[in-house]
């Protein structure tokens, strides 16, 4: 009887040995980066040809959390219960709410990031075309837009009760304006175990033409959280630096946003009665690493702030941890009026939306 006992138990464990090592070799097999420099596709040709300099425009960001996030929802990477959103009704309820607010803001250019268009953790629900749909029910518009990929991920077993699965996802940058060329750039990422699990991150960068004879270069990014060396995080901003300035160089307009990964300000959550958490993406952003022509635009207004991100080891309770890591950089031809945070309480995303108003000089 301990024989066979025995015996048993052996099997078991050599078939769990087998199993982990089977799907470490699909992990490490499947992996491949989407190729950096990739073209994108404009989808549509509508509406306006070119930007005029001179007037004043606005530009909304907003990451929507891939639609899962609830106030009630808690992400397992972050300590939390979920891996998946609560439903298909709820993942479309959330990218229509976020997608409401900022229709409101009438906003030029909307940058929006996790957006998932086939996805375990999403329903396999497209959001592009909740937003499409919506945004033409609520404008009457149609607009243009160009979307990066930067998830496209192998089958996650994790967490075992509610696996993440295969996940696809992207940034999504929406205008009237007619786009003249889109590109995909790569951010360096980090090499190790931590690949498997982060996105491919990537900005968009796209030309839209001005009356004067310039272009206005509009990026879409969304840099690293998930890192252990702090070096990947600068790498990714000396890279986007190095970009906008050689377009700069050539006497275009730069106007960049999307969520940063980073505080936008020294001491950022002090503002709203906290301590920093330790983690990356509470560190400031170095703007030191941007060249002079360059500037950082924080989304804040010091006398009534506004975060634009919560926590999420915990259902939002109204004393989570939150701070501001989605932000604005432009170049010194732009002039910026005003930017600030739309407060949507996180009813849709553990990301409030943030705009700008500006100026092309």
């Amino acid at each position: 009887m301990i024989k066979l006992f025995f015996k048993i138990s052996v099997s078991i464990a050599a078939f769990i040995f087998a199993a982990l090592i089977t799907y470490g070799l699909y992990l490490i097999f499947s992996y491949s980066r989407i190729p950096d420099n990739l073209t994108l596709n404009e989808e549509g040709s509508f509406g306006k040809e070119k930007i005029n300099a001179g007037v004043q425009l606005r530009i909304t960001s907003a990451n929507l959390g891939f639609g899962a996030y609830s106030q009630n929802f808690s992400f397992f990477m972050d300590g939390g219960k979920y891996s998946w959103a609560f439903s298909k009704e709820e993942v479309i309820k959330n990218i229509t709410g976020s997608v409401d607010s900022i229709v409101d803001e009438n906003a030029d250019f909307m940058l929006f990031q996790e957006v998932d268009f086939d996805g375990t953790r999403s329903h396999h629900v497209d959001e592009r075309k909740i937003i499409f749909e919506r945004l033409k029910e609520m404008t009457g518009k149609n607009f243009n837009s160009v979307f990066a990929q930067n998830y496209d991920s192998a089958f996650l077993f994790w967490p075992p009760a509610q696996p993440h699965g295969a996940n696809k996802s992207g940034l999504l940058s929406l205008t009237e304006y007619k786009c003249s060329d889109s590109i995909r750039r790569s951010f360096p990422i980090e090499t190790g175990l931590s690949k498997f699990l982060d996105l491919d991150r990537c900005y968009s960068k796209t030309h839209i033409e001005t009356d004067n004879g310039k272009h206005l270069v509009l990026y879409n990014t969304h840099m690293s959280a998930y890192t252990t060396n702090a070096e990947t995080s600068t790498r990714q901003i000396e890279m986007l630096n190095n970009d906008m300035m050689e377009e700069y160089r050539k006497g275009n307009y730069i106007l960049c946003g999307g969520d940063l990964n980073r505080e936008v300000l020294e001491e950022m959550s002090k503002y709203f009665g906290f301590e920093s958490n330790g983690l990356n993406w509470t560190k400031t952003f170095p703007s030191e690493k941007l060249d002079a022509h360059l500037k950082l635009i924080p989304p804040v207004n010091l006398q009534h702030p506004i975060p634009t991100v919560r926590d999420t080891k915990e259902p939002w309770n109204g004393k989570n941890f939150v701070t501001v890591i989605d932000g604005f950089i432009v170049s010194d031809n732009i002039q910026v009026i005003k930017a600030d945070v739309i407060d949507n309480d996180f009813k849709y995303s553990d990301h409030n939306p943030i705009y700008m108003d500006f100026i092309l000089k």
